[in-house]
């Protein structure tokens, strides 16, 4: 990819919401430094951030450098932008943690150390912040934007007027009505000291960008540009990168790889048509392709499968793929006894997240336990040995993968996975486990 087409890289992917006038031909003309913020108080993100974070993806496959800003100082305020609570105070030691959790997990999407000259550079704003006194910044800063200039951001207005409608509502405060001032702020420093020419981001933080390009304007008599992504919306209007168990984070210690492919292996047909363009580094011929294919044969679900293994080979790694696509395998029946033994314990769990587990002492097993017994009086796999019989007898039962029908057969530990768990399945897709404590 050349640097002049980065502007219209994301206008087909659909990752274009606002541009200012004017930065295209900037990117056209040179080798330019753009920065997106980002949340420091995780030391995970999720794929919220996904979004941004190809942004910067593309800019550096363009021949641009990207700057990754950490708001350690905005990150103690609170942004108004579609927000309703303020956040919590970190102290500086939690900051760097995350920062470096952060700077780990956007490492496999960006080059910070290739030795080339658009190579990736992460700053953060509290070491800039950290010795500004008040005083100085309404003096040097905040003289240079007026009250009515803030008062006109839509994320302002869009938060007073939410508040003054409902009762008891206890309004903005004045830190995140100056949350814009110090965002500009941070512009204005890359500006004078990093070059940075462009900010980009979602399309909720525009005013805070313009705001930026105007204290660039009045302050340093320079000239700076915008560029915004869309919000990424689900197809049926819910919330994107939430599940009931709460974000999808990029960190696998959080959510595990098999879950993060599921989660993309599961999304709608309008879904992937869409995702695939914004969250894969695919060519446009490849995704028609695809599309068409998939328009031809939906019930291959070839669209989700790439998605899948696009962005968890990505995120994690192919190693990890192959592992989820093994997993995946389980729940349908087509994995086998070793296919389970071969996964980590996590990731065993994961798949059976949610399935009616049954816990046992170990001690009961001490000597083998008849099958029957262990399933009907043990635990309620089943309501009686009657149920278990007729089910054995009509080759419904499996045990770890592996089909039973002799109803002598005796359970020791040693038939536990990890001498641990024990996987029943009724017919084809009901399981359940049997965990030794």
């Amino acid at each position: 990819m050349s640097k002049n087409n980065f502007v219209e890289e994301l206008r087909w992917r659909g990752m274009l919401h606002d541009i200012m006038p004017g930065t295209d031909d900037l990117l056209n003309s040179e080798m330019t430094s753009a920065y997106i913020g980002f949340d420091p108080t995780s030391d995970s993100l999720h794929i919220g951030s996904l979004a941004p974070i190809m942004m910067l993806k593309h800019f550096q496959l363009a021949g641009h450098k990207p700057v990754v800003l950490v708001g350690g100082a905005t990150g103690m305020i609170g942004d108004p932008s579609g927000k309703s609570e303020e956040r919590n105070l970190l102290d500086e030691s939690t900051l760097n943690k995350n920062q470096e959790g952060i700077k780990l997990q956007l490492s496999k999407f960006l080059n910070f150390d290739s030795g080339e000259a658009n190579d990736a550079e992460m700053v953060n704003n509290y070491d800039w912040m950290k010795d500004f006194s008040f005083l100085s910044f309404i003096r040097d800063i905040g003289k240079h934007i007026t009250v009515n200039y803030m008062m006109s951001k839509d994320s302002v207005k869009k938060r007073l007027g939410k508040e003054s409608d409902e009762q008891d509502a206890e309004g903005m405060s004045f830190t995140e009505f100056s949350y814009q001032l110090v965002q500009g702020y941070d512009f204005l420093h890359l500006f004078e000291n990093n070059n940075c020419k462009l900010q980009m981001g979602g399309s909720d933080q525009w005013g805070n960008i313009t705001t930026g390009t105007e204290l660039i304007r009045r302050k340093a008599g320079g000239k700076a540009y915008a560029l915004t992504t869309p919000l990424i919306k689900k197809a049926d209007g819910g919330k994107f990168g939430k599940t009931e168990k709460g974000n999808i984070w990029l960190d696998a210690a959080k959510t595990s790889p098999y879950a993060f492919y599921q989660f993309w292996l599961n999304v709608s047909d309008e879904d992937a048509e869409n995702f695939i363009k914004i969250f894969t580094l695919l060519d446009k011929e490849t995704i028609e392709k695809l599309v068409e294919a998939h328009k031809l044969e939906p019930h291959r679900r070839e669209l989700q499968k790439t998605l899948a293994k696009e962005l968890t080979s990505m995120v994690h790694s192919v190693e990890e793929y192959e592992i989820a696509v093994k997993a995946s395998l389980i729940l349908f029946g087509k994995g086998t006894y070793e296919t389970m033994t071969e996964l980590d314990e996590k990731t065993f769990l994961s798949i059976f997240d949610g399935v009616p587990t049954f816990e046992l002492a170990k001690e009961k097993l001490s000597a083998g336990i008849n099958i029957l017994e262990l399933l009907s009086v043990e635990t309620s796999v089943f309501p009686s040995k009657g149920d278990l019989k007729r089910l054995m007898k009509d080759n419904g039962l499996s045990i770890n993968q592996k089909k039973e029908k002799n109803q002598s057969a005796e359970i020791s530990i040693a038939d536990f996975i990890r001498e641990k768990y024990l996987l029943v399945r009724k017919g084809k897709t009901k399981y359940f486990l049997i965990v030794l404590k």
